[in-house]
């Protein structure tokens, strides 16, 4: 039994979306299924048919397997370059779809606490300061998705998470002093487990390539790996394999001059006493 695709409309004015089309229509003419050609292909029929449905990047070396298994001369080689830099146009939507897949999950925070380390208190005043034109339904459905979100990492099997936070995450009161308190509290019992890892890069080391936004680097079971890249009104997916190991390389460099773990609980211990002392408050009921 062949997969759904056959019945999906690509846009062939796009790279993916051409490359994808022809792939389909190359495997039809042929007579081969999804599976068959998977299996000619030593590659799971998954990764084949999001490439026809134009939703993943074909990797290095695809282009020219099927142009010989298809007899299509070079016409995938060909297309392949725009297809590989093509962002996918409902990018968010993929990266948690895939964050939802990885067992590793490595964070940069430029700003704020990641969200699968955000208290609900802490989720619920960033929310709430981002979207201030939001009724209070929209806001706690949101602050309930993204506390969803975290059951992954009390599965019995959840991810490594590595998360380097900027020192302004910590510097900066979202929803005042005590959700501060209790945020960066929460942070201390996942500093260096052996699941989690956070570090603290502080304001001391200077510039680094990670200014200006945050990043994301996943890594799904069978060693597929993407990158996110995020400001504050955009984001990008990053598929291409060269384009994530550059992200990977700005990720090592960060991990290098952050704090260890061990120094970043001192810093954060030092943060929370210093909010201990300031003025309370509004609460989120008052």
């Amino acid at each position: 039994m062949d997969m759904a695709t056959d019945n999906d409309e690509l846009d062939t004015s796009t790279g993916r979306g051409l490359y994808g089309s022809e792939l389909r229509r190359a495997r039809k003419a042929a007579g081969k299924t999804i599976v068959g050609v998977a299996d000619d292909l030593n590659m799971s029929k998954t990764h084949l048919c999001d490439i026809e449905r134009a939703t993943r990047v074909p990797p290095p070396g695809f282009s020219e397997r099927v142009d010989h298994y298809f007899g299509t001369g070079d016409f995938f080689v060909r297309h392949w370059p725009a297809a590989r830099r093509e962002m996918h146009p409902d990018k968010y939507r993929m990266f948690m779809e895939r964050a939802a897949k990885a067992i590793l999950i490595a964070e940069y925070a430029g700003h704020t606490v990641p969200g699968l380390l955000q208290t609900e208190e802490y989720a619920y005043a960033l929310i709430r300061a981002s979207k201030p034109r939001a009724t209070d339904a929209e806001v706690e459905n949101l602050v309930s998705a993204r506390m969803s979100r975290q059951e992954r990492l009390t599965e019995s099997n959840p991810p490594i998470l590595w998360a380097i936070l900027d020192e302004a995450v910590i510097r900066r009161p979202v929803g005042g002093p005590d959700v501060m308190r209790a945020q960066l509290a929460a942070l201390l019992p996942q500093m260096d487990t052996a699941r989690t890892t956070i570090q603290i890069l502080p304001f001391a080391h200077g510039a680094h390539p990670g200014l200006g936004g945050s990043l994301t680097l996943l890594t799904l079971p069978k060693q597929d790996r993407f990158a996110y890249l995020e400001g504050s009104d955009s984001g990008a997916l990053i598929e291409d394999p060269e384009d994530v190991e550059e992200r990977q390389r700005t990720y090592d460099l960060l991990r290098a001059y952050a704090l260890s773990p061990k120094e970043s609980v001192a810093m954060i211990e030092a943060a929370i006493d210093q909010y201990a002392s300031w003025p309370p408050a509004r609460s989120r009921a008052s």
